[in-house]
């Protein structure tokens, strides 16, 4: 049992004084503390005094006590917003400025533009072409280097201003291919599916194909498959398949095509942030240089076959 009343002493061994308090014939020693230990809880005690009186710190009903010296940190937290909004008016202004054409020519600005077009493409653009533009079904991937109207940064940012097959916009992009459902008989079908398969290589020849070909599709497609920028056809002697490249797909496609849409961006996006995120899917992989070779702008763009 504990002895309360047990009479202080000294411990033979250590020297130390004894607390009195006994537990079954261990005594506890009443040893000092350290002084380091003391010094600092002392400074402790008066820098939470001086913190107390210098800042806010008491929680009241609507606020909090201010402090003799005012600092807060909403007010410390909008000052860096402020300054975080004036660097971003500069480069806002500087994009503004430059042509689009010559944004690569300021390596600093271009990063800095690619940089806020994708922080943009993943609000705006990841619901179709997917987090890492490598899109899906029906939906172009922004990686390669397959453009149906041109992958510069000039034709890139024509297509995010005015979309594809945007109705109400005379300047939209535009191709149609027509539906040929009982155009051709079951074997001219067959072998016309035949040829364009062996344009790409998944497909032996077919003379009577290549002939229907050159009578309804090459014109738009182009000899070889080549495709069309000018006309926005797509190329069909590569991997790229935009809708699929069984022989059901193809099949289908020629019978029924489906014509793919993306909205236009003017109106709904800034014109510096669409011009940032046109940086951002040229910095992707498949992106062009600049020529300046179209008469008519409206002939390059970011969609694929």
């Amino acid at each position: 049992m504990a002895n309360e009343e047990s009479v202080p002493r000294v411990d033979e061994v250590t020297g130390t004084e004894t607390s009195g308090h006994e537990w079954d014939g261990i005594e506890e020693l009443d040893t000092p503390m350290p002084r380091w230990w003391l010094y600092t809880l002392y400074a402790t005690i008066v820098w939470g005094v001086i913190y107390v009186v210098l800042y806010p710190a008491w929680p009241l009903v609507t606020q909090a006590t201010e402090g003799v010296l005012g600092w807060s940190s909403r007010s410390e937290l909008a000052e860096q917003l402020a300054q975080a909004d004036k660097g971003r008016s500069q480069l806002r202004e500087q994009l503004a400025y430059i042509p689009i054409e010559r944004l690569p020519d300021n390596s600093a600005l271009m990063q800095q533009a690619v940089a806020g077009g994708a922080a943009a493409f993943k609000v705006n653009c990841v619901q179709c072409h997917g987090s890492g533009a490598a899109g899906s079904k029906g939906y172009p991937n922004l990686n390669d280097d397959d453009w149906l109207w041109g992958g510069d940064l000039k034709a890139i940012e024509y297509t995010l201003v005015h979309g594809i097959r945007q109705q109400g916009d005379d300047e939209t992009r535009m191709s149609i291919m027509p539906p040929f459902a009982g155009v051709f008989e079951p074997a001219q079908l067959n072998a016309l599916v035949d040829h364009v398969l062996s344009l790409s290589g998944k497909a032996q020849p077919n003379a009577a194909g290549a002939q229907i070909y050159a009578d309804n599709c090459a014109v738009c497609h182009g000899a070889i498959g080549q495709g069309s920028r000018e006309l926005g056809a797509p190329q069909l002697n590569d991997a790229i398949w935009l809708y699929g490249s069984s022989r059901a797909e193809v099949t289908a496609q020629i019978l029924a095509p489906q014509l793919g849409m993306m909205p236009k961006w003017a109106g709904r996006l800034d014109p510096v942030t669409i011009k940032m995120l046109a940086a951002y899917v040229h910095s992707l992989g498949g992106g062009e240089d600049f020529v300046e070779v179209a008469e008519n702008p409206a002939k390059m763009v970011d969609e694929q076959p």
